[in-house]
């Protein structure tokens, strides 16, 4: 069955083409958009198809659609809303996961859209199957339910005491006054979701003017609120306890069915192992997993085939009275990450081998093929922003090697000096918005031991315990470096080999042969960075297939110094190996080799002329943001995805994930339990493991440890953050009801965080200068000699105070982000003293700086 865009519902037109939400209801059988100021109304009576689009990093949308069937809306409505739902998929390329929800059973990504939950309203559209009046009443008391830590599932319960019970939270909505019951087994978390719930009912109901109180479980009834609250139910009565639910938290066994769907008849297909293979692609499937019931249409079905599948799963539900299963709708090519999850085993999604008529993409080559129109399909372009650190990077840097179970202090000539067989610890501290910040970081080389690694981190979380977990910890593999590190370092040069004991004792036992860089020897280092503060250089094997046409390279044999350029190389990389020159080998000449110009001394020193690439190496790109909130159960990590986040969804009792891709960001909430926060960095490896996204996540992903009261801006730059909650204090249901009841408590008037664009030295200016005059003759050597007029500019600088020293902190810092909203404060941080001792404590031996009680605690083996 073909269907052309005038088949198409006009309401459907220009559906998904840009980032955001719309809402339709079914009148008399057709979409009616719903205003934005409506959309989160529901009606008991009606059905509704709702449609999320989410523009994408990569330029492409996503989309998901949702059909809400209220619990008094008609079969036929119902089935319409189904079956539209299969027509708008068709209209935006096949390309949307498809949702049903019942009212009182919606997904968390439903609910999600609709912050802090959805209330649906007695009453209806009127249709010619089941009409619904809708009557205006005066207000009238209710009692509901409060059931959700992420979002929250509100339902109306009869107001009796009988529907209390210890287990959950109970709102109670009178004219003058809302309650809000808090069941003695309920969990801090419901509870301050639930708040959100009290808040949106006196703003929506009450017009923002009625009292707001708590009542705890078990309060004596001389409590005035308390007597209030039981008075409304006939006085005071113990509740009973809630009886046993079929949903107890328990993983149950689950028996997963594999059905297919030829020519309108269900059969089931045996298996031993649910495997990939099992799904043909000019069939539609059924994959009844219990809670959810997946519908999977191969991309060669036509539509008439799904809008089948999708009646087959609806009879199916309704057959064995299943009203609280999901029915979830894919596309081949373009499944969720949990139904894929089903699989013993799920292979990278195949290229489609279509024709793309007009550049609209491959899935919408093939609807066009079956005669679909599909016009506005075309994928957007990529956004290309500029890579920001969203760090200072004038701030006071310390670096320690690690040697064996200790470390050693690096002086400022050496601290940016890295071997590739070593491990080493840093920590950078900066001026934040109102306070010192610190990084502490580790840094491991492609050949460093495993024993010296385990120590780095040892020692590095020891170094993060005694700053009170104030400090932001990162664990960081060669060559997966953020850009945070490379501008914290500035210029840094990676070595061959290594100096630590562990690394000499490990060649030594294995008689491999020592390889460390030496001055005197030969050596090739390949120059990258993007200006003056983020430039290194790389050694790598000294052969021609190392070279790369994107780049620039420095050659050494002893004082025989040469200069690659690659043909693809621009000003700004020659600027740049002319700066790692001077820390190469400075003061001596150096001879200029441009690509397919070099002299036959060049190519001896690399062995002889040999193939090698010209694309530059591409580091990994940073993803849509994903939260997931996380659990350690039985030894085990659970996690479980957040969707459409914000900052009030980190709840200071728990444990969050960030999962951009490039990086792991793990979130410790204040009152997570101490042994939980000593797990952090493992959670953050574990998870990594798992690779809950099915996105081939590195081992090395680098993971950053983020305390809250202490969010640096790189990570709050992933909300729109607000400073005076994180640094509220108190239960996450405490902070709620005291915002609630008297709005948030006075905080140094700090306004909300804002993401300013980057502007510090080296980022977004002219770098196409450079400081030296260039030889272009591959035969002639020149010397980096320096004229009269720039020797005395170079004195003029060298004899001023402000230049920034690596090993000391510069007397006046000058951010790079500043506060918004207003200019910077010149107050003192309270905390910059101690912070400032602390620092100078860690150039001592390790035993000084940690407190005994420390000490006992990091002797603990802990173990998720």
């Amino acid at each position: 069955m073909s269907v052309s865009m005038k088949d198409l519902d006009p309401a459907f037109h220009g559906a998904g083409q840009k980032d955001g939400l719309v809402v339709w209801r079914i009148e008399n059988f057709k979409p009616v958009p719903v205003p934005t100021s409506s959309h989160g109304k529901f009606y008991m009576g009606d059905s509704y198809i709702i449609l999320k689009t989410t523009a994408l990093k990569n330029g492409s949308f996503r989309h998901d659609i949702h059909y809400w069937l209220g619990k008094d809306t008609s079969q036929d409505e119902a089935g319409t809303a189904a079956i539209l739902t299969v027509e708008l998929d068709a209209a935006l390329g096949g390309r949307a996961v498809q949702y049903r929800e019942l009212q009182g059973n919606e997904t968390e990504r439903f609910l999600s859209y609709f912050r802090p939950c959805i209330m649906p309203q007695p009453g209806g559209i009127a249709s010619g199957f089941n009409h619904v009046e809708v009557n205006d009443q005066e207000h009238v008391t209710r009692l509901y339910v409060c059931r959700g830590k992420h979002v929250v599932h509100v339902k109306e319960v009869p107001f009796t005491r009988s529907s209390l019970n210890h287990e959950d939270i109970f709102i109670l909505d009178t004219k003058s006054k809302i309650f809000q019951f808090n069941g003695s087994s309920s969990c801090i978390q419901e509870r301050a979701k639930a708040l959100e719930v009290v808040q949106y009912i006196k703003d929506t109901f009450h017009e923002g003017k009625c009292e707001v109180a708590g009542v705890e479980d078990g309060k004596l009834m001389a409590d005035v609120e308390t007597g209030e609250f039981w008075a409304l139910f006939g006085g005071f009565a113990p509740l009973p306890r809630k009886a046993p639910s079929e949903d107890n938290g328990e993983d149950k066994k689950i028996v997963i069915k594999l059905i297919c769907i030829n020519q309108g008849k269900l059969e089931q297909i045996n298996f031993e192992s649910l495997a990939r293979e099992l799904l043909e692609p000019n069939k539609c499937y059924l994959l009844d997993c219990g809670g959810e019931m997946y519908v999977w249409m191969g991309r060669n079905t036509s539509l008439q085939e799904r809008k089948g599948a999708s009646k087959a799963a609806e009879k199916l539900l309704i057959d064995d009275s299943r009203t609280k299963s999901h029915v979830i709708k894919l596309i081949e090519g373009f499944e969720s990450v949990m139904f894929k999850s089903k699989f013993i085993e799920w292979p990278p999604t195949p290229d489609l081998k279509l024709s793309s008529e007009d550049g609209r993409g491959k899935v919408a080559a093939l609807l066009k093929s079956q005669g679909l129109d599909v016009k506005g399909l075309m994928k957007v372009a990529p956004v290309k922003e500029e890579l920001q650190p969203y760090i200072d990077c004038t701030g006071h840097l310390q670096v320690w090697r690690v040697n064996g179970n200790v470390k050693t202090f690096l002086s400022a000539a050496d601290q940016s000096k890295f071997y590739t067989g070593d491990c080493y610890i840093f920590q950078y501290t900066y001026a934040g918005d109102d306070k010192e910040e610190c990084l502490i970081g580790t840094w491991f080389g492609n050949r460093s031991v495993e024993v010296e690694r385990v120590s780095a981190l040892s020692l590095a979380s020891k170094m993060v315990q005694a700053s009170k977990f104030q400090a932001v910890q990162a664990r960081l593999y060669e060559g997966k470096e953020p850009i945070q590190f490379f501008v914290i370092f500035q210029s840094l040069q990676v070595f061959k080999g290594g100096l630590s004991s562990g690394y000499k004792n490990f060649i030594a036992e294995n008689n491999i042969l020592d390889d460390t860089y030496s001055e005197g020897g030969i050596a090739l280092f390949r120059i990258q960075g993007s200006g003056s503060e983020n430039m290194q250089a790389i050694q790598v094997d000294t052969l021609a297939s190392s070279l790369n046409s994107s780049y620039c390279y420095i050659l050494h044999d002893g004082n025989t110094v040469f200069t690659w350029t690659g043909n693809v190389t621009t000003s700004l990389d020659h600027d740049l190996v002319e700066r790692q020159l001077d820390v190469i080998k400075p003061d001596l000449p150096s001879r200029s080799q441009k690509e397919g110009r070099e002299t036959d001394q060049f190519w001896k020193l690399l062995g002889g002329k040999s193939k090698y690439p010209n694309q530059k190496i591409e580091r990994e790109n940073e993803s849509d943001p994903h939260l997931f909130s996380c659990i350690i159960s039985k030894g085990n990590l659970r996690v479980k995805e957040i969707h459409h986040f914000t900052q009030d969804d980190l709840m200071t009792e728990d444990v969050f994930v960030i999962d951009c891709h490039s990086d792991i960001f793990v979130w410790v909430g204040q009152e997570v339990d101490a042994k939980v926060k000593s797990q952090a960095m493992d959670i953050g490896e574990k998870f990594i493991v798992h690779d809950f996204l099915m996105e081939k996540l590195s081992r090395e992903t680098p993971i950053f440890i983020v305390s809250e009261g202490s969010e640096p801006q790189f990570f709050t730059r992933f909300f729109n953050w607000d400073s005076a909650k994180s640094h509220m204090h108190g239960s996450s249901y405490q902070r709620k009801l005291a915002i609630l009841k008297g709005g948030l408590p006075p905080s140094l008037e700090k306004p909300k965080r804002r993401t300013p664009a980057f502007t510090g030295r080296g980022f977004g200016q002219d770098k196409s200068q450079r400081s030296r005059s260039m030889s272009t003759s591959p035969d002639r050597p020149r010397v980096r000699g320096r004229s009269p007029a720039f020797n005395m500019l170079t004195s003029a600088f060298e004899n001023t105070s402000n230049i920034r020293n690596l090993s000391t902190p510069p007397p006046a810092v000058k951010k790079l982000f500043p506060k918004s909203g207003g200019p910077e404060h010149s107050r003192v941080s309270p905390k910059k003293s101690a912070i400032s001792a602390l620092t100078s404590s860690f150039e001592a031996p390790l035993k000084s700086t940690i407190p005994k009680s420390v000490k006992g605690i990091m002797n603990t083996t802990l173990q998720i």
